[in-house]
């Protein structure tokens, strides 16, 4: 495996190092595995209706004005699949989710290398000028941000309960012969938890975590981001 050795590092270290470059070795080929099977997922069910969002500005400092867009018109010309997240900002809310939120500040960055090959936008229950104003504060540029409160596009596709409880759910749509249909969700969110651990339903695209686990202390039980430190 690796012929690489680190200033210093002793034999039982290398041993052990090896030991664990044989696991991630495993671990690489299995997420390639887990994401061939994805893409062969066939396509999935067509969405009842062509959603309308409300969406604003391209420019984030203007948290004002206002237009209508369809779920069909998110998708760009020559590319056929949306990314489409469920951000856990609901209306009855006094504040977004730590975690949502969390993960969004960095994918904020990402987003203009994402959408290069696939459509990707932003989507909460709360008015369109409340979800401006939060993404203002927390200087988002890149991301399209979208309200469906005018919609019940949260409650059929897993966003929201049907108390009003809002789900950070993850969707991915394909556009075939015109029409829009659904074709991976983030169902691991609703599986049962196993070994103590959460759905971590997100984790994949969600680097905060990953690098938390480079370390020797992980990412610990108990901690969880804030919107403030």
């Amino acid at each position: 495996m690796s012929t690489i050795h680190f200033p210093n590092e002793s034999d039982a270290y290398r041993k052990a190092r090896q030991r664990l470059l044989g696991a991630e070795i495993d671990l690489r080929k299995r997420v390639e595995a887990v994401a061939a099977l994805r893409r062969k997922l066939p396509v999935g069910g067509e969405v009842p209706e062509d959603y309308v969002f409300d969406e604003g500005s391209k420019n984030p400092s203007d948290t004002t004005t206002s237009r209508k867009v369809r779920l069909s018109q998110l998708f760009a010309p020559g590319k056929d699949a949306l990314i489409l997240y469920s951000y856990m900002y609901g209306p009855k809310m006094k504040a977004p989710c730590p975690m949502c939120t969390a993960m969004l500040d960095g994918l904020d960055g990402q987003a203009p290398h994402v959408t290069q090959r696939a459509n990707f936008a932003v989507v909460a229950k709360s008015p369109l000028s409340r979800v401006r104003k939060l993404a203002k504060s927390r200087g988002w540029k890149n991301m399209r941000i979208l309200s469906s409160a005018g919609s019940t596009y949260h409650r059929d596709y897993h966003g929201e309960s049907e108390r009003g409880g809002q789900n950070p759910m993850m969707n991915v749509f394909v556009m075939r012969r015109g029409k829009v249909h659904h074709f991976w969700g983030s169902e691991l969110l609703f599986s049962a938890p196993r070994d103590g651990l959460d759905s971590r339903h997100v984790d994949q695209f969600w680097p905060m975590w990953h690098l938390l686990d480079l370390t020797p202390e992980g990412r610990g039980a108990d901690f969880y981001p804030a919107l403030e430190y």
